[in-house]
């Protein structure tokens, strides 16, 4: 990319201050001083382009809007096989002889199932519903369902004698995808813990543990248990609404997380339980998981340290088996689901795993919602998607197909202020969110943040009433697994037998 405009160059107001420093000790009168910085001043004086990422910084707070950024057409001589990114790649790693790293989601042209289905509408036999005027049940709960309810007779009515297993109320089908303290700065888990709380869903910690000063948000934060135990302690897991138990992610499928030493400061230091400076690494597999049995053991640990209060969760990535995968969490006791996409983000991850690894989470969740229908255990487990989710349409697609719940990560940063820069792996983020320098972390204002972010909230829930309005539902657990609603436009034969759907102009 090439930066242009009115931007000093690095370098220029250091030679002022050596030049200065040398007028101080007498060494030279400041006419001298004068003409010496001059010679090293250029008339028209420009960023250094090579270092440009796109992350629009300069751009937007340029207080005279002179600054621009556009592609440099010299920069790479390539065709349709070999893309400019492939020769950069190339000779990157025949300079380091290392393995490229990259942030945010997968940004290949891939095939979006999402683009490629739409939701059928009512009009006269079956009308559509006035969400102005009639009420739209958006509440929906994450744990565990009982396979049948059992009543008593008491004095004044019917009393409940089935037990119910615990579970997290959520206004909205809505929450805040899993990233870690350390990974992302202290004052994006405020914004998101304050939206939470104001929205009534759910933040979830990644594996970076539970700042102090998210304590008072605590009752809408899910807490994350990754194979690191990074923070993990009795107080930790008492104080979530729930707790989530990390096996994979759809950005890096069998991949463990990596957070380099220079981002562990002395705050993510004490939360994680780490030494400052010492990097902080997630293997890839839990070393005390090797099979289901063994799942099972660690989700019963969990509850017997929680007291059977709070549902536990097990997160794992959209990979070819995944709904075998998904039938062993369920009897192996889990209450929840979730499921990562392979457009879901990170903050650091090789780029080869990030771009080849994982299947698209449209084609997971049904797979999963299919197979735990067909085996009579759907209702054991709720389940939560992600990766990728730009809107309410996608997210009202992902509940047809069978999710609960969506939770959205890269939406979230983006509502932040994020412009998809994808160097969140370098620590300098300019917007203050995957970062911890002191001087890049002051520019997200919290409050301001947390504003943008429930506005957010606000804003798709609103429009996920329209969608069931126009639909003839007037509650959120309706369209659940109402694959009848959604009809494909442009997909395979192949595609839609996965998907479980009919082709547009089909009738029911």
């Amino acid at each position: 990319m090439s930066v242009t405009g009115f931007i000093p160059r690095t370098g220029t107001f250091t030679r002022w201050q050596q030049a200065m420093r040398v007028f101080r000790h007498g060494q030279e009168d400041l006419q001298q001083v004068f003409a010496r910085i001059k010679e090293n001043v250029p008339d028209r004086v420009v960023a250094d382009h090579h270092k440009c990422v796109q992350c629009h910084y300069c751009v937007t707070h340029c207080p005279e809007g002179a600054i621009s950024i556009q592609p440099n057409p010299l920069a790479y001589r390539g065709n349709y096989h070999w893309q400019p990114h492939h020769l950069k790649n190339i000779w990157l790693q025949a300079e380091t002889g290392g393995k490229l790293l990259t942030g945010a989601g997968n940004d290949k042209a891939y095939f979006s199932y999402f683009d490629h289905m739409v939701l059928d509408a009512c009009q006269v036999t079956n009308p559509s519903i006035d969400p102005l005027r009639e009420p739209m049940e958006l509440r929906t709960y994450l744990g565990s369902r009982p396979d049948a309810l059992e009543f008593e007779s008491g004095p004044s009515g019917p009393i409940l004698k089935t037990k119910l297993a615990p579970a997290v109320q959520l206004d909205t089908p809505l929450m805040f995808a899993g990233m870690s303290y350390g990974a992302v700065s202290l004052n994006v888990h405020k914004a998101l813990a304050m939206a939470a709380k104001a929205c009534g869903i759910l933040m979830n910690t990644g594996e970076g543990g539970l700042h102090a000063d998210l304590y008072p948000y605590a009752d809408r934060i899910m807490v994350q248990v990754a194979s690191g135990r990074f923070g993990v302690d009795h107080d930790y897991l008492r104080r979530g609404a729930a707790v989530e138990i990390k096996i994979g992610q759809g950005a890096k499928p069998g991949i463990g997380g990596h957070l380099p030493g220079e981002k562990v400061d002395e705050e993510v230091s004490r939360t994680r339980m780490i030494p400052v400076g010492s990097d902080a690494l997630s293997p890839a597999p839990h070393h005390d998981i090797y099979s289901i049995e063994d799942l099972a053991q660690l989700i019963y640990a969990l509850k017997e340290a929680t007291e059977y209060t709070k549902p536990v969760a097990v997160k794992i990535a959209a990979v070819h088996n995944v709904a075998a995968i998904a039938s062993g969490i369920a009897r192996a006791g889990a209450d929840i689901i979730t499921i990562d996409g392979f457009r879901g983000g990170t903050g650091a991850t090789p780029l080869i795993i990030r771009d080849h690894v994982g299947i698209p989470i449209e084609m997971a969740l049904a797979a999963v919602d299919d197979r735990l229908r067909q085996e009579g255990i759907r209702n054991r487990v709720s389940l939560v998607v992600s990766g990728g989710i730009r809107h309410s349409g996608d997210v009202a697609k992902a509940i047809a197909l069978g999710a609960d719940v969506v939770a959205i990560g890269t939406a979230a940063l983006v509502a932040m202020g994020c412009r998809l820069c994808q160097k969140c792996y370098t620590g300098n983020c300019n917007w203050g969110i995957a970062t911890q320098k002191p001087e890049l972390t002051a520019r997200l204002d919290p409050d301001r943040a947390a504003e943008r972010l429930a506005n957010l909230i606000r804003g798709w829930s609103l429009e996920l009433k329209e969608i069931l309005g126009a639909l003839g539902l007037n509650a959120i657990e309706s369209l659940r697994g109402s694959r009848l609603r959604l009809r494909g436009i442009g997909l395979s034969e192949a595609d839609r037998r996965v998907l479980g759907i009919k082709n547009a102009g089909v009738g029911a």
